[in-house]
């Protein structure tokens, strides 16, 4: 909405984090799916020290915050995220392009690929990735389903493949999963596999 292209977040926010705690475990899973869904991906932040000296340096950094940081059954499915990631770059770099040449965002409010749609104006946490995917991501600890509006057309589920038709739907999303919907026929959708 803002105009800014290449916007992005720093996944597990900046300042704090106790990288060995449960919270911030599912935290940075769900902030990294988000990351996957963002026209910049990157983890960045000062995290609570873990046994690290202290040094006599004017911004110290905290524990790691490499993808193994974060726990066994994160770490997984951080790299799964990661490679995700790398698997979709052609899709992005398609819609950066588009945002160099037109000025459109990659983070689309849902009522900017469908205006004549009254319920994309009133849709919160749901957004278009670029021409061909909705993202819906998981914004509250401990969540694991979401409702999700899509619009004329149909929709595959990428988790599943399963097609979707226009309408509110819930769909579940445990902490391994992420709820992206793809324009059937698109060639993005075989990125997800």
């Amino acid at each position: 909405m803002c105009g800014i292209p290449w916007w992005n977040t720093d996944i597990g926010g900046f300042w704090g984090g106790d990288t060995q705690s449960e919270e911030f475990r599912e935290l940075i899973v769900r902030w990294f799916q988000y990351g996957v869904f963002s026209p910049v991906m990157r983890v960045h932040g000062n995290r609570n020290r873990h046994g690290e000296k202290k040094r006599d340096v004017k911004e110290p950094t905290g524990d790691p915050n490499e993808i193994w940081s974060f726990g066994e059954r994160n770490h997984k499915i951080l790299k799964d995220l990661v490679l995700l990631r790398e698997r979709l770059r052609p899709y992005i770099e398609k819609q950066m392009e588009t945002a160099s040449e037109k000025g459109w965002p990659i983070m689309r409010p849902m009522f900017f690929e469908y205006p004549d749609d009254e319920n994309c104006y009133a849709l919160g946490t749901q957004y278009m990735f670029g021409d061909d995917i909705i993202f819906a991501p998981i914004v509250n600890r401990g969540e694991t389903e979401k409702t999700v509006y899509l619009p004329e057309g149909k929709w595959v589920l990428a988790k599943n493949k399963e097609v979707y038709t226009q309408g509110f739907h819930t769909v579940h999303a445990g902490i391994d999963e992420f709820i992206a919907f793809v324009k059937e026929g698109k060639e993005v959708l075989d990125c997800f596999n």
